[in-house]
């Protein structure tokens, strides 16, 4: 985008808390959720599916994985940085949806970060319910594998541009979200 636009200056703030944009003077962002926030404007970028990883030497540590009830068995690695949002897949919602019974307590590793869930996967210590935008370097990289590539399960959680209404006609704002929708349209591994 500098490239494009170098007249442009662009902050990045990765906060996880939602920001006040008129307050901060936030032009523009990427928000994960639902899609509704008050006072914005919100544009589906990506869409995402969960589902879960490992790294190469676990799964090969540990071939008696051949269907998903037998992820029981192991170090389930969960993803608490979403816990407030009731929308989130966790790993109860998974098995649901798979319609596996199972145990209310699932044991295992507990993170409030997602980026370290996947860390964690990529290290071995166990299986992570990864999110496909975030897992997609890691996959295509051979760091992390996806298991059972036949079950699919759709969050209902996805990537939006967020942006108040009247700065849609602002062309910084017009800029930035143009450039952004057509780098991720790029990407065909990526479903927006």
């Amino acid at each position: 985008f500098q490239t494009l636009w170098p007249d442009i200056d662009v902050r990045l703030d990765t906060n996880l808390k939602p920001m006040d944009f008129a307050a901060q003077g936030i032009d523009i962002g990427i928000r994960y959720g639902a899609g509704v926030w008050a006072g914005l404007v919100a544009e589906k970028l990506m869409e995402e599916e969960v589902f879960p990883v490992c790294s190469p030497s676990f799964l090969s540590q540990h071939q008696d994985i051949k269907e998903p009830c037998e992820l029981l068995k192991h170090t389930l690695i969960h993803d608490l940085s979403m816990d407030l949002h009731g929308s989130f897949v966790s790993w109860d919602t998974w098995f649901e949806r798979i319609c596996i019974l199972k145990k209310e307590t699932i044991r295992g590793l507990k993170i409030n970060n997602s980026a370290a869930v996947l860390q964690s996967a990529v290290d071995g210590h166990g299986i992570a319910l990864a999110r496909s935008v975030m897992a997609h370097d890691d996959l295509t990289a051979g760091r992390l594998v996806r298991l059972f590539p036949g079950i699919k399960c759709p969050s209902p959680l996805a990537y939006f541009i967020v942006y108040k209404a009247e700065s849609s006609i602002v062309t910084k704002v017009s800029a930035f979200r143009d450039w952004l929708i057509a780098e991720i349209s790029a990407d065909q591994n990526i479903t927006r």
